[in-house]
């Protein structure tokens, strides 16, 4: 099966490792553009070292990028923290559609601050969403959901880094 991940950071990262070890046939990573005198970001640095094609586009809409997935024909794309805005057509276009992973309980925080409105809110769970994503905004079909207790001493940074980064890669490979 031929996998597209978008994604980025340590994040992205790690699902690629993950779905490597998996023997998993990813052909390209897509991540930001790099940051001028930034550090590289670490799924583009893991991908170049595994000889991974890495695309980093301006913008999705453009034809030419659009065209150059097409060519890449992707029976799966995986959005593995992605921030920005990915058009329906990358979405339909792979033969098995797209998986998409949330820090969250879809669709109650939808959005970048998820996990803080969980907090905030005071939920007493939390946990990760994976599922197809559509022309919406951390909308689509779930796949599959897994839940964690909200400690009351817990973060944003001690739920994400300690629970919901370690499940959410497990959950997608």
């Amino acid at each position: 099966m031929r996998i597209v991940l978008i994604g980025q950071a340590p994040f992205g990262a790690k699902v690629l490792e993950g779905l490597l070890e998996k023997d998993a046939e990813v052909v390209a990573v897509y991540t930001p553009p790099d940051k001028p005198q930034g550090p590289l970001d670490a799924l583009k640095r893991t991908a170049l070292d595994k000889k991974i094609a890495v695309f980093q586009p301006n913008t999705y809409k453009a034809d030419q990028v659009f065209a150059a997935f097409k060519n890449l024909k992707p029976d799966l794309a995986i959005l593995a923290f992605v921030t920005r805005i990915v058009p329906l057509p990358y979405l339909e276009f792979p033969t098995f559609d797209t998986i998409c992973y949330h820090p969250s309980f879809l669709p109650r925080h939808r959005g970048a601050s998820a996990i803080n409105w969980a907090i905030i809110m005071g939920d007493t769970q939390t946990g990760i969403s994976i599922f197809w994503p559509d022309a919406g905004i951390d909308t689509g079909p779930l796949l599959l959901q897994r839940e964690v207790e909200i400690g009351p001493d817990d973060t944003a940074g001690s739920l994400y880094f300690n629970h919901l980064f370690p499940i959410g890669v497990d959950a997608i490979i």
